[in-house]
């Protein structure tokens, strides 16, 4: 599923209680690389696996919905992706699109399903469009409970020269792509 290094760092090493030519050595915490407490139960949750059920990404926090993301991303790079094929409609269960890590969550799994990858944020989801993750424009997304997100993202601005709330950006980006939109 994925790797993670534990620093250890070597604090004292004596001769040990146990005699001949062993060695006790001390250890102490050396990383700051550690799962984050939001991530523990995700990891345990992917562990025998990417997920095969829609939204089992929803419950969690912001935090925890990133720490999914981290999951899709290493897991994209262990199973590969499919080759890219464009047309065809997809329909994004907008229900729990309340944060950013939920978008891409929620667009993720509509377009190649359960514990996939297609971007974290706003560059890599315009990056996975141009192809190489298993789908590309053209296409129809039709987005419902679209207003969900529409009101949970309105004060979230990516770039504030446009001032565009970051659905309306990722709607736009979509559409600049050649995907046809269909907000419900």
């Amino acid at each position: 599923m994925a790797s993670r290094t534990v620093g250890l760092a070597i604090t004292e090493a004596r001769p040990s209680v146990l005699g001949g030519t062993l060695v006790d050595i001390t250890l102490t915490d050396g990383g700051d690389d550690r799962l984050s407490p939001a991530a523990r139960p995700i990891w345990a949750e992917w562990y025998q696996g990417p997920p095969a059920e829609p939204n089992l990404w929803a419950p969690y926090d912001s935090q925890g919905r990133a720490a999914w993301l981290d999951l899709t991303t290493r897991a994209w790079r262990v199973f590969a992706p499919r080759p890219d094929h464009a047309g065809g409609e997809y329909h994004l269960d907008g229900r729990f699109v309340t944060d950013v890590p939920g978008l891409h969550c929620a667009i993720a799994e509509a377009l190649l399903g359960p514990g996939r990858y297609f971007g974290r944020e706003w560059n890599a989801f315009k990056d996975c469009l141009g192809g190489g993750f298993g789908v590309t424009p053209p296409f129809t997304l039709t987005w419902h409970d679209s207003e969900i997100a529409r009101r949970a993202l309105a004060d979230v601005v990516e770039d504030p020269e446009d001032g565009l709330s970051y659905f309306e950006d990722i709607v736009r980006l979509l559409e600049r792509c050649g995907v046809t939109v269909v907000l419900r």
